[in-house]
C-alpha cells in the first residue's frame, strides 16, 4: 500500500465500473497533486495497481448519525475520514485488495484520531457495495433524498471509531 505517484500509469485500471475508472485515469491525481482536495493510495505489484482508495477529511454532524451513537457528540461538524473512491481491478478482485485498501483506511482514521481528532470513518456505498462495507462493521445511515431509478443513489454509511482496531 502507498500513496498515488504521478509517474504511476492510470490508463489501463478497469474494475468495471466506468465512473470509477475515469476517476482514476482522470481526477485522482488533479485532486491529490494540484487540488489538494484527497489522496489517493493504490494497492500495487510492482508497477501494476491492483486496486485504489482515494480519502479526504470530512465532517459530520451528530444528528446525521445513527441513533444510538447521536447522543455522545455535541451538535456542531465532527471530525470523519471520508473514503471518496474504492476500487478493485477486475483482475484483482475477490483476492482481499478491497479489504486490504480498507484496512489502511482504518490505520488512517487511527492516525486522524490520535493526530487531529476523528470520530469515524464515512463512505456513499455505491449500489451493490453496502454488503461489502458492512462486513468490516459500517452502519447504513438515513437518507433524506429518494434514489433516481436511472442513476441510484450511494447508501451513505459510517464506521465508528469503537468498531476500528486500534492501530
Amino acid at each position: 500500500m502507498r500513496r498515488l505517484e504521478e509517474r504511476d500509469d492510470r490508463s489501463e485500471f478497469r474494475s468495471g465500473d466506468l465512473a470509477l475508472d475515469l476517476f482514476f485515469a482522470r481526477y485522482a491525481g488533479q485532486n491529490q497533486f494540484r487540488l489538494g482536495i484527497g489522496t489517493t493510495y493504490v494497492a500495487a505489484d510492482g508497477a501494476r495497481l491492483a486496486g485504489y482508495m482515494t480519502v479526504a477529511g470530512a465532517a459530520i454532524f451528530a444528528s446525521e448519525l445513527p441513533s444510538t451513537l447521536r447522543k455522545r457528540f455535541p451538535s456542531y461538524p465532527l471530525p470523519a475520514l471520508r473514503i471518496a473512491r474504492l476500487a478493485v481491478h477486475r483482475e484483482a478482485q475477490n483476492r482481499g485488495v478491497g479489504a486490504a485498501l480498507l484496512r489502511h483506511a482504518c490505520a488512517l482514521a487511527n492516525w486522524q484520531a490520535r493526530d487531529v481528532g476523528c470520530i469515524g470513518i464515512v463512505v456513499d456505498a455505491k449500489q451493490g457495495a453496502n454488503r461489502f462495507y458492512e462486513r468490516f462493521g459500517f452502519l447504513a445511515l438515513p437518507v433524506e433524498a429518494g434514489a433516481l431509478d436511472v442513476r441510484p443513489e450511494p447508501q451513505p454509511m459510517f464506521l465508528p471509531m469503537g468498531r476500528i482496531p486500534a492501530g
